[in-house]
């Protein structure tokens, strides 16, 4: 299995069509509207780096990264969020999102983030060793890539892998500086 590496600004018009058309099989089955995607190759924003599988040129899985600082009890952070993890429906049980999830983390220890964070509830993300926490989040809520209005609230799906020494104050205020990913 080869996990290929695509900047966002280096994906092509027939990988952004690879990815929609996954996320479509993946999540929104036979709707048009798909959970929210509505065609794109994304939910909310685009990212900064994508990491895929392919079966022959058909990509199978994917997963995007983000790199941004966020602020922690008002410290600012660097962190990389993952979003969009999904596999084609036909490919699942080969290992595929456990791989990609391995990869993303190695991609993140080499940045200067002291954290990976996602919003999931996957068995995958604990056995990889990410924590639940129970931070107050603040974030702007964006539907359908349109801002709407500042939410601040609980989330049970945030999740939170330490990288190198830092540990996440599971008791501080996540102002997200944007979007949720």
């Amino acid at each position: 299995m080869t996990i290929e590496r695509i900047e966002e600004m280096r994906l092509t018009a027939a990988d952004e069509a690879g990815i929609a058309a996954l996320l479509k099989a993946a999540f929104g089955g036979d709707t048009d509207d798909w959970s929210g995607f509505d065609g794109r190759s994304y939910y909310k924003q685009r990212h900064h780096l994508r990491l895929v599988i392919r079966a022959g040129d058909r990509i199978v899985a994917h997963v995007a990264l983000c790199f941004r600082d966020i602020r922690i009890g008002g410290r600012l952070t660097p962190i990389v969020g993952l979003a969009e993890v999904a596999t084609h429906p036909d490919h699942r049980g080969a290992g595929h999102a456990g791989a990609l999830l391995r990869a993303a983390i190695a991609e993140a220890r080499q940045t200067l983030a002291e954290f990976v964070v996602l919003f999931g509830d996957r068995p995958l993300y604990a056995g990889t060793g990410f924590a639940r926490h129970d931070n107050t989040i603040r974030f702007v809520a964006l539907d359908r890539v349109e801002t709407h209005r500042v939410i601040e609230r609980v989330d049970d799906g945030l999740m939170v892998l330490p990288l190198h020494d830092a540990v996440w104050d599971g008791g501080a205020q996540v102002d997200l500086v944007g979007h949720n990913f």
